[in-house]
């Protein structure tokens, strides 16, 4: 930031932070009193057999043709004029039976949720005195841009909150039902994985294309044959009924989901996404984009499409009854000072904590690795939109990159001994994009507001929706610490 106004507005945000009251902040202990941080150590000492449940809630408003509520995901001031398809909260808890207690995957058909308000959620599900042996709580939002604004970027105004609070109330409650309803519905069974790599169908918005084309699925069968759960990861941007519409939709995963269950007996389905950030979206997003597609239509073909691979899918992999989970929460120093004046201005509500300066303020958030079986599959719980090559290692190198300069990561494929990985994207937050430094490029005048351009021409757009070039590198050390620590990785 050399210019005099990125400096200036930069002094502007110190000095905004440096007068804000005490009530403005949130201490540590109260921003990670609900979090669940899991295993200590791994033990891959097996139970008996898996025990798993599912639960679901419908999460659209019955008021939504009297209210108005906002669109997320697109431009600001879209209030939603109907419905197309409901947002819901889908559940799964999975217990080993190793006495160590069950774990909590939940999807929300959301744009993304702060930390604060997933916290919320498991205050909910841990007071309802309705479960009990919950070692850890995952919420994750499939990032439909088609859902009710549930971050508070989306409103009237740039500077107004497009939440509508007795909304998040009500999406909350119902979320943790979801989650309780999981609980209350398990049974005993057997869990199986299987991957495959999907073909063009996906598209990557922003060099280098570095994706994961895989589509993991994950089932679990009760020893009934009356219960069949399955878990889908994939990463693409669910955005595919494009900016004009004004209907809400959970996107491409609502009819993924939808092909799934109607196809199996016995089934029910949740979505959650994957590293989508440089942006990782569906094969003819650009059409999309352009308005050259019936967008309806397009984004149930693609999600029927997603849904008969899944389908497809007979290889399968018994996973050995042992989970192993750690989650660590976090503190972000955050360069992009727009993301701190929108919280307290109130559009945004991360929790946020004030640093050893008066004039410095941190987010709050969490980062999670978790393993199926023993050493079968591990899953990196990543709090934001990861661009994929911080998982793969496929970087942009010197003389492509934006910086002139190399990335050096330890990438998290490496970091993980399981046979098979993948990354659940906007899990127990959404931090933005999460992009390698040696690409990370703002404008000099307007930094995290305009969009800068390299000199290769290449528009960087994430950047103004990040928090910062350092965020990536604390993401990747604290996961690797974690693996260390909890006794995988010498």
């Amino acid at each position: 930031m050399s210019s005099v106004s990125a400096r200036a507005i930069k002094l502007l945000a110190n000095t905004v932070i440096a007068f804000m009251p005490k009530k403005q902040f949130t201490t540590p202990e109260v921003a990670d009193k609900y979090m669940l941080t899991g295993d200590e150590r791994f033990s891959y000492c097996q139970g008996e057999h898996f025990t798993c449940g599912f639960g679901k809630q419908i999460l659209t408003p019955k008021d939504v043709e009297e209210k108005k509520y906002f669109i997320a995901g697109y431009d600001s001031d879209n209030p939603a004029q109907g419905v197309l398809d409901d947002m819901l909260a889908r559940a799964v808890f999975i217990d080993d039976n190793t006495g160590r207690g069950g774990v909590v995957i939940c999807a929300v058909d959301a744009v993304g949720l702060s930390r604060h308000d997933v916290n919320d959620i498991r205050r909910l599900v841990l007071e309802s005195g309705r479960v009990q042996g919950i070692r850890s709580i995952n919420i994750c939002a499939t990032h439909t841009h088609s859902a009710i604004d549930t971050q508070g970027l989306w409103g009237e105004k740039l500077y107004r909150s497009g939440r509508d609070e007795e909304y998040m109330c009500f999406f909350k409650a119902k979320t943790a039902e979801a989650i309780i309803s999981a609980y209350e519905n398990r049974k005993n069974g057997r869990l199986f994985y299987s991957v495959t790599e999907t073909v063009d169908m996906q598209f990557d918005c922003r060099l280098p294309e570095a994706y994961d084309r895989n589509l993991t699925k994950i089932r679990f069968e009760s020893f009934d044959g009356k219960e069949n759960i399955q878990i889908i990861n994939f990463a693409s941007h669910a955005e595919l009924m494009g900016s004009k519409t004004t209907k809400i939709s959970a996107d491409f995963p609502c009819y993924m989901i939808r092909e799934i269950e109607e196809s199996n007996t016995n089934t029910n389905a949740l979505f959650i996404n994957g590293a989508i950030g440089g942006m990782i979206s569906a094969r003819e997003i650009k059409k999309v984009y352009r308005h050259e597609l019936d967008c309806e239509q397009y984004t149930r073909d693609f999600g029927k499409a997603l849904g008969e691979i899944a389908n497809a899918l007979e290889a399968e992999t018994e996973i050995k009854p042992v989970i192993n989970v750690h989650s660590r929460a976090l503190k972000i120093r955050p360069e992009n000072f727009a993301l701190i004046l929108m919280r307290f201005l109130g559009v945004l509500n991360n929790d946020v904590i004030r640093g050893k300066r008066r004039s410095e303020a941190l987010i709050s958030t969490e980062l999670g690795y978790m393993e199926l079986g023993d050493k079968q599959m591990g899953m990196f719980l990543i709090p934001g939109e990861l661009f994929p090559e911080l998982w793969n290692g496929e970087f942009l190198d010197e003389d492509e990159s934006a910086t002139g300069k190399n990335a050096e990561y330890d990438i998290l494929k490496n970091l993980c001994e399981c046979e098979h990985s993948f990354v659940v994207g906007l899990c127990n937050d959404e931090l933005g994009y999460i992009i390698p430094d040696n690409d990370f490029l703002t404008d000099e005048k307007m930094p995290y507001i305009n969009n800068a351009t390299d000199i290769h021409q290449r528009r960087h757009y994430e950047e103004t929706n990040s928090t910062g070039p350092h965020t990536a590198r604390v993401l990747l050390e604290e996961t690797k610490s974690i693996i260390r620590k909890t006794g995988e990785l010498k």
